[in-house]
């Protein structure tokens, strides 16, 4: 075999691991990611049991990275603080240790096994949860498959004095040999990754079990790098784990470098088999980082909180400004702050709502980005608003705050959905126009602009009737949305009276047009929902659009639809 062929081999063999741990990850995830969110945030009352839970999710996750992105995104959020979180990250680091240890026994026969069951999971199945099982399946036989390829591959170059003038260096300067194994581990972003390859290695005799150590402590380090860089642009509070969990691997790896022949002969004596070694080592290097850093997380959170201080941008619309978290015991006070913001929130929807049809008259592609980020402050908004109420619904409340909350939940909710309707729809039919450079029929446009102009005022009656509950106010809502579902039928009748007559801009815009038509009345359906519960408290509702027929026994509906918002939660239980 020529050395090029040895190389293409190897680096298959390398990429194929790289895959099936990426497939791994991502079946576990799909599978019971929502599932292990809430049990990785509810697992911080106590710093054993956040470890334990972080080594489990980890272990099931097979990535030690991708559990410390959950308790970033959780710290970011408010709902774990600094400590719990680097207890999980300690936790996480043992955890995936688990199949490094199960791959070091020769269980390669399990490989076709795991592939023929992982394919009949994923083909034989329409459900998603099989199929991400199967996923996970043919990954884990990817993997027994890989490192028997890369093993194979490898052991002609146990005698080769080109790699031996390479581990040679390596193995006098184990300093080196972490710095390169840290940089392959972030390239490859997966110490399971580098580790197994790294035993591969030692169990083909291409690398000395000693250097192996070494590169095990430098995939370590490497795997702490992975998410300090992927948080790099993150708010300060979400960079405080990764650099503590950084800081716990390369303090852990320094102390743990000068000992590595001092540790050896012992490992020795648990396994001749280089592999175990290779996997007992990286373990126990583990094990050790959180027997000695698990009473310091204290401390070095407070080291992260210093280093990484949260920036004082009072004016930055994307951070809530009346959600007083002292506030949330006193149920009345964190009502009317959580109120205030939910204002803020529909400011910046009105905004966008506004912006919109200048968008359309203008065909201005600066403006659409500009609106499109706005729908980023209205989703940070909303995220916050609905952690804060869900706070503050802990408490004994009685009728009038239950009431209040779930009309806070339920009209923030409402707003966020605009947002995504304007973000995601209209302002891609603005880009098509934009980009295939088409123009409404002076007619149709007429009629977007009048139906436009009706939602913004629906939408400035709808705030008033959330702030101050007016029934008479309320009902003029929904009275508008009868006459505004009326020209919106009236509209598109003339849209397709225009297509009969052969009108060129009408049919070149047609599909945009009645796209426009629809999301501007799903935004005023979620607009007027505010309504239903102040008139239905009042007794102003029917209880049904259905009319009775009795001379057959049957109900039978009217022409009209049948309004979905009739269906008003009346307790915070009934909000999902």
């Amino acid at each position: 075999m020529s050395g090029h062929e040895l190389l293409l081999n190897i680096a298959g063999g390398v990429a194929l691991l790289l895959w099936a741990t990426r497939m791994i990850r991502t079946g576990i995830m799909r599978a019971y990611g929502a599932r292990l969110r809430r049990v990785l945030g509810r697992s911080t009352k106590s710093r054993l049991g956040a470890f334990a839970m972080g080594a489990g999710v980890a272990g099931l996750v097979q990535s030690s990275t991708a559990t410390a992105l959950l308790a970033v995104s959780f710290a970011a959020s408010g709902l774990i603080a600094i400590a719990p979180g680097l207890a999980i990250m300690l936790g996480a680091d043992v955890g995936s240790t688990l199949v490094v240890q199960v791959l070091s026994f020769d269980i390669s026969w399990l490989a076709p096994a795991f592939v023929l069951a992982g394919v009949a999971a994923f083909l034989g199945s329409s459900s998603p949860l099989p199929r991400h099982l199967g996923r996970v399946l043919i990954g884990l036989g990817l993997m027994l498959l890989s490192l028997g390829l890369i093993v194979g591959a490898s052991e002609p170059l146990r005698g080769s004095a080109a790699l031996q003038s390479v581990v040679v260096p390596l193995a006098a300067d184990p300093l080196l040999a972490v710095l390169l194994a840290a940089l392959l581990t972030w390239v490859a972003h997966s110490s399971v990754a580098m580790v197994l390859l790294v035993m591969s290695f030692t169990l083909a005799g291409v690398v000395p079990v000693s250097l192996g150590f070494a590169l095990v402590l430098g995939a370590n380090i490497g795997s702490g790098i992975v998410p300090m860089v992927l948080t790099f642009s993150a708010r300060p509070v979400a960079r405080r784990i990764p650099f503590g969990n950084l800081l716990f691997r390369l303090a852990g790896a320094l102390m743990a470098l000068p000992l590595i022949d001092v540790v050896a002969p012992y490992l020795e004596l648990l396994s001749s088999d280089p592999a175990r070694q290779i996997a007992n080592f990286h373990t126990l290097f583990n094990l050790a980082l959180a027997g000695v850093f698990l009473p310091l997380i204290g401390p070095v959170a407070a080291l992260g909180a210093r280093l990484f201080p949260e920036a004082d941008e009072p004016d930055d619309r994307t951070e809530p400004k009346y959600l007083d978290p002292a506030a949330i015991g006193s149920p009345p006070v964190a009502l009317a702050g959580a109120t205030r913001e939910v204002m803020r929130m529909a400011d910046i929807v009105e905004t966008m709502l506004r912006g919109v049809i200048e968008v359309f008259r203008e065909d201005d592609a600066k403006l659409l980005g500009r609106l499109s980020k706005l729908d980023d402050e209205v989703d940070r908004l909303y995220e916050a608003i609905k952690l804060y109420l869900a706070k503050v619904s802990r408490n004994p409340l009685g009728e009038e705050d239950s009431r209040r909350c779930v009309d806070l939940i339920t009209f923030t909710t409402n707003l966020e959905h605009i947002g995504d309707i304007i973000d995601k729809n209209l302002l891609e039919i603005a880009q098509k126009k934009i980009k295939k450079k088409l123009n409404f029929s002076e007619q149709g446009w007429q009629d977007i602009e009048k139906m436009h102009a009706r939602v913004v005022e629906q939408m400035q009656i709808a705030m008033g009737v959330f702030v101050s509950g007016d029934v008479t106010t309320a009902r003029r809502l929904l009275t508008e949305k009868e006459r505004f579902r009326d020209f919106e039928r009236q509209s598109g009748e003339r849209h397709l009276e225009r297509l009969r007559s052969g009108r060129i801009e009408s049919i070149e815009t047609s599909a945009l047009h009645l796209d426009i038509l629809r999301d501007l009345k799903r935004i005023n359906s979620h607009l007027t929902s505010v309504a239903y519960p102040i008139l239905d408290a009042e007794g102003e509702l029917r209880q049904s659009r259905l009319k009775l027929r009795e001379d057959d026994g049957a109900a039978e509906t009217e022409a009209e639809e049948v309004d979905s918002e009739l269906a008003v939660p009346k307790h915070l239980g009934e909000i999902s």
